[in-house]
């Protein structure tokens, strides 16, 4: 794999989790437990999308073949999206949905970190600038999982429910692959090992606050960021891309 085939995909990975998880969170609107958290997660989806269409755009320019980031996110199909498996489960309650988003927003804002300081000019100054909007992402789910597990017996054990639910999709955030190596040497990409001490230490520290069991490391889901997905995400591209799909002319 040449340098350039490695920054496509690297760029198609950044782009799909927030392009994922984006839509996920925007179902929340009309659903949420209060008014408060309803636009509070509705802007954290806008937040993701907004990143997803900076990481799409440049995805494009480098593969080089014409297509924008309408194209790369509404007209690919399951097999060629590379987003961690976390992000395409379905929401379920909102302990589900808040310990799904303080795993990625740690990974997240540890990732974004490093990538401000990348060789690559763009990634770094997109990196820089979605790590203000990711800085409050994590404090945001931090809170919420110290509110839940410190709250009610029945909060308290619902969170550790997701926690422990939802532990064994976190692994895959970490694995290092050839995309991963091929930037890390050229000095583009982020040291995964160095963001999971970041991330495992920030978890843990909210994990005790919260008064939850941090679960123990064993085997983890993976395969997602290789293009092997679960059902969930045949499911959610076939509501998102309906529109661009039936009517090719629309712009997002």
């Amino acid at each position: 794999m040449d340098r350039r085939e490695a920054l496509f995909e690297y760029l198609l990975r950044l782009g799909d989790n927030a392009l994922v998880l984006g839509h996920r969170l925007s179902e929340w609107v009309g659903h949420a437990p209060a008014l408060e958290e309803e636009m509070a997660t509705a802007n954290v989806a806008l937040d993701l999308i907004g990143q997803a269409r900076n990481w799409l755009a440049y995805a494009g320019k480098v593969e080089g073949k014409g297509r924008d980031e309408d194209a790369l996110a509404y007209h690919r199909d399951v097999l060629d999206f590379h987003n961690a498996l976390l992000l395409e489960l379905p929401n379920g309650h909102y302990g589900d949905t808040i310990a799904r988003q303080l795993f990625f927003d740690a990974f997240h804002y540890h990732q974004l970190e490093a990538l401000s300081r990348s060789a690559d000019e763009h990634i770094a100054q997109v990196a820089a600038k979605s790590l203000k909007e990711v800085g409050y992402h994590l404090r945001r789910s931090g809170e919420w999982t110290v509110r839940l597990g410190d709250g009610t017996d029945e909060s308290r054990e619902r969170i550790q429910g997701s926690v422990d639910e939802l532990w064994e999709y976190t692994g895959e955030l970490f694995t290092m692959d050839e995309v991963d190596r091929v930037l890390l040497e050229a000095g583009i990409g982020a040291d995964l090992d160095t963001v999971f001490e970041q991330w495992d230490s920030h978890v843990s520290a909210v994990l005790e606050q919260a008064t939850l069991t941090r679960p123990e490391r064993g085997w983890m889901q993976s395969g997602g960021k290789q293009g092997r997905h679960s059902e969930h995400l045949g499911y959610l591209l076939a509501e998102m891309q309906f529109l661009p799909r039936a009517y090719p002319d629309a712009r997002w």
